[in-house]
């Protein structure tokens, strides 16, 4: 079972491997509330799973370290393993599902590790690590279904307490439920008041579903940008700990995600992957009670693949109303693309794409389809332009 006591015994042991990430203010997350920050995304190796695989392997007996250790991730828990065993000087081997990104697989393998892609998932890589585990002998390192990993990561729990003592709510990232269970355990163990809540993206709700129904299930499959919570099944452990320690689980959808990224990003300079912003989105979006609270987002990773960067931010712009396309039927004569620009320069609108064709079957002979993409400021901004543009007498259709 796990202690009170072996989450303080993890905090020991740990204090010369992690980083005692800070606690920042984010007014403007949610002005209906005080939010704040615990940046995991800046803690060693860019995640907080540096705290379970680092105190699980503290843990190992000799015999165990020799033998090496094995484990399976999306790329943060391979990181924390590969760091804490060549720490240890252990021999690690991490399999990765073939999909993750490159700069995940390439950041493994510089804290030492030996990598195995394996096509699928995560759960494709955890089958695989097991197999490999009998054949070779390694001593498998569990990414969330582990009863010191999950103290390692209830570390986090400790410091938000001793950080942010009078906080109500804590929202916390949920894949396999390893965080969640520990940073839970803490904070109820200390301070049985405070509210825990749990976010899962949208694409990929095993634990949501999994609480709700009252049984453990499994997802035939998982489709998120947060690939750091992609997780097909929750594990036996987690799953009882959350039932008992967690006081409610929301999801989020891709959109609300690349918002949160978007949020962190320009509002308090933080990068954030998927899977760390979803606490953040769940926050900006009003998914869980926080109205008039002190709140606490755990922002749990930060190694998100810049390849994707761009096509999260440009999510994020649509879903928060900083840009907007919309197509005007005109009368395809001089002067009507000038009316338009003029329109919409008027309200403060910018035009950072235009397309222009001629009508097709069924419109006016004269007519041609004016297709613009907007830089707005918020969705207020889309209206006034929109009714500006529909009080000079230009059509605006459906985009």
């Amino acid at each position: 079972m796990l202690t009170l006591d072996k989450v303080y015994h993890a905090s020991f042991q740990l204090k010369d491997v992690i980083r005692r990430t800070d606690m920042i203010m984010a007014p403007k997350i949610n002005p209906d509330c005080e939010v704040h920050l615990k940046t995991e995304n800046l803690q060693v190796t860019g995640s907080f799973k540096v705290r379970g695989a680092a105190y699980k392997i503290s843990q190992l007996s000799d015999e165990e370290k020799a033998k090496g250790v094995i484990a399976c991730s999306a790329g943060n828990h391979a990181q924390g393993v590969a760091l804490a065993a060549t720490k240890n000087g252990i021999k690690s081997l991490i399999c990765l599902p073939d999909g993750a990104p490159i700069s995940k697989v390439e950041a493994t393998r510089k804290y030492g590790a030996d990598i195995c892609l394996v096509e699928g998932v995560y759960d494709d890589a955890y089958n695989r690590a097991l197999q490999l585990k009998d054949e070779k002998g390694y001593t498998f390192i569990h990414p969330f279904n582990d009863e010191d990993v999950i103290a390692g990561q209830g570390t986090i729990g400790l410091e938000i307490l001793e950080q942010l003592p009078d906080v109500d709510v804590v929202i916390v990232p949920i894949g396999g439920g390893g965080l969640i269970s520990g940073v839970a355990f803490a904070i109820k163990a200390l301070n049985p008041k405070v509210k825990v809540y749990g976010v899962q993206a949208a694409g990929a709700p095993s634990m949501f579903n999994s609480i709700v129904d009252g049984k453990i299930e499994r997802l035939d499959e998982v489709s998120t940008i947060a690939d750091g919570i992609a997780v097909k099944e929750p594990g036996d452990v987690t799953f009882e700990m959350c039932q008992k320690y967690v006081d409610g689980i929301v999801t989020v959808s891709e959109d609300e995600i690349a918002a949160a990224i978007l949020a962190l990003i320009e509002q308090q300079k933080l990068i954030a992957e998927g899977a760390g912003a979803v606490s953040v989105a769940a926050a900006m979006f009003n998914k869980v009670d926080i109205k008039g609270k002190k709140v606490c987002c755990l922002v749990s990773g930060g190694n998100i693949d810049v390849t994707i960067l761009s096509r999260v931010i440009k999510r994020g712009l649509l879903k928060s109303g900083r840009t907007y396309s919309l197509t005007i039927e005109l009368l395809d004569k001089p002067g009507q693309l000038k009316g338009v620009a003029d329109t919409i320069a008027s309200e403060g609108g910018n035009i950072i794409s235009v397309h222009h064709e001629r009508a097709s079957e069924g419109s006016d002979i004269n007519g041609c389809y004016l297709r613009l993409v907007l830089e707005t400021r918020n969705f207020e901004h889309i209206e006034s332009i929109k009714n500006a543009l529909i009080s000079k007498g230009y059509m605006i259709k459906a985009y």
